[in-house]
């Protein structure tokens, strides 16, 4: 099995690429930044591709290499994602170009490399595609005012990631009907750069859910929003 994995180098993505490679699987670890890329894939044994979610260039150039080397993609995890201006948190104090910037990688990042990777994804026998959510994407969580997320009004990162179950949830209604699954991953709060390393879970327990879906068998969902406790509400 081949897995692309994106922003791999750290946190629940190295993670991610660490079970897959433990698992037998040949991964292929996504990183912006290529030394630190190819330091983390080679303390995995895995290998290293250069991908800027965020650059059609980088993005197309992943796609050729992939081609060329294997011909053919299983698995797509779409990890690679930011968290800014979180000091300003509030959605009046929130400017237009910190929400472009959190979408460019958090929406339109995933959309650019799950098209650029779909001709590969389709010549598997049974492809995964796998987007990592969040808790804080529940319309239904972050307007309980008893919920423990109720206070996390992050605008732009809980937007987007609204907006990206959204796209998970259109990629499994046009693949409907085909051996490609797609499913967002709730990770839950695990300590990572993203967050200061202030969360209460450690990056590879984040990670389990990821190796999950990756791995789904031909009865698993498609088009569901999945935690350690099952599914989560939109």
């Amino acid at each position: 099995m081949i897995a692309l994995i994106t922003g791999a180098n750290k946190g629940i993505g190295y993670q991610t690429a660490k079970a897959l490679t433990e698992e037998g699987h040949t991964v292929l670890l996504g990183a912006r930044d290529a030394g630190r890329g190819r330091r983390a894939a080679d303390e995995l044994g895995a290998r290293f591709v250069q991908l800027d979610v965020t650059s059609a260039e980088s993005v197309a150039s992943a796609a050729k290499w992939i081609e060329e080397e294997y011909g053919v993609l299983d698995v797509l995890v779409n990890n690679a994602g930011i968290l800014i201006g979180h000091e300003d948190s509030v959605p009046s104090a929130t400017s237009v170009d910190t929400l472009r910037a959190t979408y460019e990688t958090n929406v339109f990042g995933v959309v650019a490399v799950t098209n650029a990777m779909l001709p590969l994804l389709r010549r598997s026998a049974a492809a995964r595609i796998v987007n990592l959510s969040s808790g804080l994407a529940s319309l239904t969580r972050l307007t309980d005012p008893d919920d423990e997320f109720w206070a996390i009004n992050y605008a732009a990162y809980n937007s987007s990631k609204t907006a990206l179950n959204m796209i998970t949830v259109s990629y499994a209604k046009e693949l409907a009907g085909t051996p490609i699954k797609v499913n967002a991953a709730d990770p839950g709060y695990c300590a990572t750069d993203i967050n200061g390393h202030s969360g209460p879970r450690e990056a590879a327990q984040g990670a389990a859910v990821a190796v999950r879906l990756a791995l789904l068998g031909p009865a698993g969902p498609t088009g569901v929003h999945l935690g350690d406790d099952g599914v989560v509400p939109w």
